[in-house]
């Protein structure tokens, strides 16, 4: 079995990847449960710090690794938190901390302003010299709501209001999720490529 590390320890990242991509001859595990510490994420685009967690889960592990890099733009926030959305309420943020702040810096802005977007970036190295990584892109379109809402997803789906499917992205069952988010239109476009991506591995 091949063993790809994911450069995360995100358990809903990995539950998403799982899901997509899993079959029986991949074994996906957590950069986190092979003793990996997160990667300094100095890069200034998504793009850069997709790559950065991939060369240096590849690094340490010496597996393949696959790493996403994934935030919410505010139009009225100039594409904040972008880049830093996990971290957008400091240094140990939560979710819900997070999700606190958003609305807070959102608190005077009506809903005609309240445009936003997903935007997903995921990178997949063969090894940490990998001279040309395979770099997939997803961007969901929606708005920020006035509160939260819903039981399901993680980071900002209880914010992100979905106008096809009218809720809230928390509100949506998994399998639906998958098939229209940032990370599921990402995944897809890696899913069209991994045959012959895992296969050189």
């Amino acid at each position: 079995m091949k063993k790809i590390v994911l450069a995360t320890g995100n358990a809903g990242k990995l539950r998403e990847f799982q899901q997509i991509l899993g079959n029986a001859s991949i074994e996906f595990v957590t950069q986190r449960s092979l003793g990996v510490e997160d990667a300094d994420e100095t890069g200034l685009s998504f793009v850069e710090n997709a790559i950065i967690k991939a060369r240096h889960a590849c690094s340490i592990t010496g597996l393949p690794a696959l790493a996403d890099d994934s935030g919410i733009e505010v139009d009225a926030l100039n594409g904040k938190p972008g880049i830093y959305s996990a971290r957008y309420a400091g240094p140990g943020a939560t979710d819900q901390s997070n999700n606190a702040k958003l609305l807070a810096a959102l608190a005077e802005v009506p809903i005609e302003g309240r445009a936003a977007r997903f935007q997903c970036v995921i990178v997949f190295m063969r090894h940490s010299e990998d001279p040309m990584p395979f770099i997939a892109q997803g961007t969901w379109e929606g708005r920020i709501l006035f509160d939260v809402s819903g039981e399901n997803g993680f980071g900002y789906d209880p914010l992100f209001y979905v106008p096809t499917h009218q809720c809230a992205s928390a509100q949506l069952d998994p399998a639906t999720k998958n098939s229209i988010s940032h990370r599921g239109q990402a995944l897809q476009s890696l899913l069209e490529h991994w045959p012959a991506l895992s296969g050189a591995i």
